[in-house]
């Protein structure tokens, strides 16, 4: 049986080129992210029009085609299609990168596929922090020690996780990526207890001291202060060196032997390499990192926090914030705390807050029911549906969503609002603000009146400012994209239709309806391109290029024009509103047929969204759907 998304997925494959235009496939929230060998091979302008697609967006080396809430469903739709569950952004096809974009999809490319549990294990902490502070639990209750083991665990052997997922972007063993990751938590949690004692203590007096334990060959084994728990950026370093090492050993290795000699050769020379070198190395940039960050944040918290709040979801729209999460992960590895990415927290609800208003201002039903799910989805943290959707097409509401998160950040930076852990998006992330050290709700307070201040900002700016938009409130409420009922009776979703050409979509997107009467009218303005012999289906095609199908009921093709009565004919103009068909119900019921009656749009890819609701009762020439 067709899945959901098979269509859409095949559109989407076909529309960045095919299979063979495609290196590497991840995805993250809410897009699909596309390597692809040659982006001019891409149909752009198509997929942005194709329905089930929010947008496309190129930037730092990536294809990124913005499906919403459900892409995990659509990738692995797209995967099972293209094949590509094995090429996961390798470095093919990067030659022309920047740097800048080689990085940032350097690290898209092992976070990405990490984000999910990212952010529940980060959920999970916030939570438990939450109810230890409002005493409903102790840290001693076994509830909050199992369910932190799975919060807290994940972000300590967070190298071993990083090995995995920058062993398959870099296209090296995984189990190599795997066993430096173990190797460096090993060293820390296991040789470590067994009481080594500290030989010296290098740089002691600097903001990056280093600790000697051992050596090996006679070279001291030195070690950050933090440890390399929970770390990031040593082990993709290490990953990347093991594969240039892995790289040169497949060459001149022998194949009948290259099973376990390659990897014992990587590993016996890049081990030593990521505890004598790569490892000090990057924990030293790591530490670089938070030190320049928080001087910029010292510098001015309140300028820090208005630049991260305004700015973020123009990062987000592009791509660059994954650059950003290294620090926020290093911040919180080092300090125990971020107080400098934590401030484009208020962004989200801003943006929100704008389409709410929008929402209760305009007189646009498309409007109306566009923004809805958008401010659902916002309230969870996800913006894409209200940024794509609404307030950057009609750009000053995305604006004044920038302004608010820019007010709150800066209220943030004013008040010193700390993050403790990297946790969930929008109202989840309200327990990432909690000191689990001491139970200090006092960033969560300042936080929460951020989030107020960002809010009443985008609400009432919006309020005040937004007009309707003459010419768009004339096309968007015009005859060439309102398809009116052609029939009375209760509205179905599709896939309710015991035909599975209509239920699964594939004849386009659309509504079913259980008519009341017998009696068909003209949705749009058009012409009649298509009437059956047997009268069951007609097509017309409207004015502004819209193809609609309404099939009279299941199966009644059988029935050979008995119980129809044509009120027009193929080619015929045709009017909204217009009488077209009548049908004898209750004899096509007694035939043995099903009267229930889709209506669909078989050119749904035209268009960006079909808006329509179900379960409600609609009267005939009432405003059925709206073509976006």
């Amino acid at each position: 049986m067709a899945g959901k998304y098979d269509l859409l997925a095949k559109s989407i494959i076909k529309n960045v080129g095919g299979k063979s235009n495609v290196n590497g496939l991840t995805h993250c929230i809410t897009r699909l992210r596309f390597k692809l060998k040659d982006e001019s091979k891409a149909n752009t302008e198509v997929l942005k029009n194709m329905d089930g697609v929010i947008t496309v967006i190129q930037s730092g080396g990536q294809y990124q085609v913005v499906i919403g809430n459900h892409v995990p469903d659509v990738f692995e739709a797209v995967n099972k299609e293209g094949g590509f569950a094995n090429m996961e952004g390798g470095d093919e096809g990067n030659e022309n990168m920047s740097i800048g974009a080689k990085l940032i999809d350097t690290i898209s490319g092992v976070f990405a596929p990490t984000l999910g549990v990212l952010a529940a294990a980060g959920m999970i902490k916030g939570f438990l922090a939450l109810f230890v502070a409002m005493g409903i639990m102790t840290a001693n209750d076994g509830f909050y020690l199992i369910m932190n083991a799975v919060g807290d665990g994940f972000f300590h052997y967070l190298p071993l996780v990083l090995g995995y997922s920058a062993a398959k972007k870099f296209k090296v063993n995984i189990f190599v990526g795997l066993a430096l990751g173990a190797s460096m938590l090993y060293m820390q949690d296991v040789t470590a207890i067994q009481g080594h004692e500290l030989i010296t203590t290098l740089f002691a007096e600097s903001k990056f001291p280093m600790a000697v334990y051992t050596t090996f060959l006679g070279v001291p084994v030195t070690w950050p202060a933090a440890g390399y728990a929970s770390s990031v950026i040593p082990i993709i370093l290490a990953v990347y060196v093991a594969g240039k090492v892995e790289a040169f050993f497949k060459k001149v290795v022998p194949d009948v032997v290259k099973l376990f000699v390659v990897p014992l050769l990587t590993l016996v020379i890049a081990a030593p390499l990521t505890f004598l070198i790569v490892g000090p190395v990057a924990s030293f940039l790591s530490s670089m990192v938070g030190v320049v960050t928080t001087i910029a944040y010292n510098f001015s918290p309140i300028l820090s926090g208005a630049f991260v709040g305004f700015f973020w979801q123009i990062f987000v729209i592009f791509g660059l914030h994954w650059g950003l999460v290294p620090i926020l992960i290093t911040n919180l590895t080092t300090m125990g705390y971020d107080n400098v990415l934590a401030t484009m927290f208020t962004a989200s609800f801003a943006q929100t807050a704008v389409v709410l208003a929008i929402f209760l201002k305009t007189k646009n039903k498309t409007l109306k029911t566009l923004s809805v799910p958008a401010i659902i989805s916002g309230i969870f943290g996800v913006t894409e549906p209200a940024i794509y959707g609404i307030t950057l097409p009609k750009k000053k509401p995305f604006i004044i969503s920038c302004i608010g998160g820019s007010i709150g950040g800066a209220f943030m930076g004013y008040g010193g609002s700390k993050m403790f852990m990297m946790g969930g998006l929008g109202v989840f992330g309200f327990p990432s603000f909690i000191d689990a050290a001491n139970n200090s709700m006092s960033s969560l307070v300042t936080t929460s009146i951020a989030v107020g201040i960002a809010s009443v900002v985008g609400f009432v700016l919006t309020f005040l400012l937004y007009k309707e938009e003459a010419a768009t409130e004339t096309a968007q409420s015009s005859p060439s994209n309102v398809l009116v009922s052609p029939i009375k009776g209760k509205v179905l979703p599709l896939s309710e239709v015991e035909d599975a050409a209509f239920s699964s979509g594939a004849l386009g997107n659309g509504v079913a309806i259980m008519p009341e009467e017998g009696v068909v009218v003209s949705p749009v303005d058009g012409e009649v391109v298509t009437l059956f012999k047997t009268k069951h289906a007609i097509g017309i095609k409207s004015e502004d290029g819209a193809e609609i199908l309404i099939h009279i009921g299941m199966d009644t093709v059988k029935l050979n024009g008995e119980h129809f009565t044509a009120k027009i004919a193929q080619g015929d103009k045709v009017t909204k509103g217009q009488p077209i068909m009548e049908f004898d119900m209750e004899g096509i019921k007694n035939a043995g047929y099903s009267i229930v009656t889709p209506v669909v749009v078989t050119n749904s890819d035209k268009y960006a969204d079909i808006v329509f609701e179900t379960g409600n009762n609609v009267e005939l020439n009432a405003d059925l759907m709206v073509l976006v």
